[in-house]
């Protein structure tokens, strides 16, 4: 970079170090990977000319500027999964959220609604609740102790002249809508409109396992060394799931493979995966359940994949041996063999459904090589612990799964950042990578539009 107080003229040719302007042409081999400042220009080239079927430049994954882009056109813009119901089962409760510079509460008020709110005081703007999760009666601002209501309204403002209207001040909301229970917000004021039909197509899948009708066993932060892209890539395909062992104990090890692309060590499994979901049929249909996988990933603004698939063993949860972890099933499942119900929502967020309990996944950006990722276990609301469950069992799987995935995101992470780093092509296993990355572009090619 150049030195601080280095101006440069109009005329002054670029060295190999300098910030690239808006109308340079970006070279085979750009500037190593975080260092250089995107413009406009180059942004549009990037999206432009990245070729169908291999990974994004190294600036998608690197550079402050592409992160704030995406900060703004993906995460400012569309319906996030941030929370679930039974995180704030009381009037009252709250959870807070912090989406780059926007920090948002979602909580439960007097009625049993269920509302989100910036969380910002309407006086001088003094962030209002500070935890990440709690109870109020009312919300009081601790600067100059304005209070509000669990429905946002201005109840109490010291000190105002007579002209001051209260009703003029209320929280400011942030659009909200509840997938079974599943919370999504926006922050734009003009949020994506097809919602409802994601929810039409969605929601039946979900409704035998209750997710309203749960409660939270255990919930997990873990910050991966990478971007959040790379965190959504890395569930989008199990070409690697050789690396967790835990996993591939009941789930199987097929996920995006066609029958062409098994090889000889997978064949056995794979008639293991027809027996089990020929019986996995049987029960879905005798129950009126969704079962077929239905996916638009990459064409709607709020891509989404949902479907059905048996689990391997004991076929009943995401044990070593495939059996149950909770002996209180959900919501209304007939049977503890009902497989595996995978939701995926573009852009941050995927879930996993069986028959004792729900695990949600959500990702949250937090720097260019920096990334939140929340899981949280839901069981039936009357079980038990210590009786129906045990935590550590409960989660034993998918803590380990999450651990080997930050080892492998970091390192992906390390190579992306190299000045060697080309992107490479995709296989034919990782089909759904691919569609995460034309989501992504697409809706960046909108913001650029």
């Amino acid at each position: 970079m150049p030195a601080e107080n280095t101006a440069l003229s109009e005329n002054t040719a670029l060295s190999e170090n300098t910030v690239l302007a808006e109308n340079t042409v970006l070279a085979e081999n750009p500037v190593p990977a975080g260092n250089s400042l995107l413009a406009g220009n180059t942004v549009r080239g990037l999206i432009a000319n990245r070729e169908p079927g291999w990974s994004l430049p190294a600036p998608f994954y690197t550079g402050q500027e592409c992160f704030d882009l995406d900060l703004d056109a993906i995460f400012g813009r569309h319906w996030l999964f941030v929370a679930s119901e039974p995180e704030i089962p009381e009037p009252g409760d709250y959870v807070t959220v912090n989406i780059g510079r926007y920090s948002v509460i979602i909580l439960r008020d007097d009625d049993g609604q269920v509302r989100a709110f910036h969380n910002v005081c309407r006086h001088r703007g003094s962030r209002l609740l500070n935890d990440a999760s709690g109870s109020v009666g009312n919300i009081v601002c601790g600067y100059h102790k304005w209070t509000y209501a669990t429905d946002g309204r201005l109840l109490h403002a010291e000190s105002q002249p007579p002209s001051f209207l209260k009703e003029c001040f209320g929280l400011r909301d942030v659009a909200l809508r509840s997938l079974e229970g599943l919370i999504f917000i926006c922050l734009s004021d003009d949020p994506p409109g097809d919602f409802a039909e994601v929810e039409a197509a969605v929601g039946p899948y979900l409704r035998v396992h209750g997710p309203r009708r749960t409660k939270v066993a255990a919930q997990v932060d873990v910050i991966e060394e990478g971007n959040w892209k790379l965190v959504m890539e890395n569930n989008r395909e199990c070409y690697h799931c050789d690396g967790h062992p835990e996993l591939i104990c009941s789930l199987f090890q097929l996920f995006g493979y066609s029958e062409e692309d098994l090889t000889p060590r997978l064949r056995p499994v794979h008639q293991r995966y027809q027996a089990a979901a020929a019986a996995l049929r049987e029960v879905c249909e005798a129950n009126g359940i969704p079962l077929d996988t239905v996916e638009e990933l990459d064409e709607r603004v709020t891509g989404f994949r949902v479907g059905r698939l048996p689990l391997d063993h004991g076929g009943e949860s995401f044990s070593q041996d495939g059996s149950l972890l909770c002996m209180r099933l959900l919501g209304d499942v007939p049977s503890p063999r009902l497989g595996h119900l995978s939701v995926h929502l573009q852009p941050n967020s995927w879930f996993h459904f069986v028959s004792d309990h729900i695990v949600t996944f959500s990702v949250l950006p937090l720097a260019p090589d920096r990334t939140l990722l929340r899981t949280t276990w839901l069981v039936h609301a009357d079980a038990v612990e210590g009786q129906d469950y045990d935590v550590d069992s409960l989660t034993r799987v998918w803590r380990a799964t999450n651990d080997q995935d930050r080892t492998l995101v970091a390192r992906t992470q390390l190579g992306v950042s190299s000045p060697a780093y080309v992107p490479g092509p995709y296989s034919p296993t990782e089909g759904q990578v691919e569609a995460f990355v034309n989501w992504y572009l697409g809706r960046l090619r909108d913001d650029r539009a």
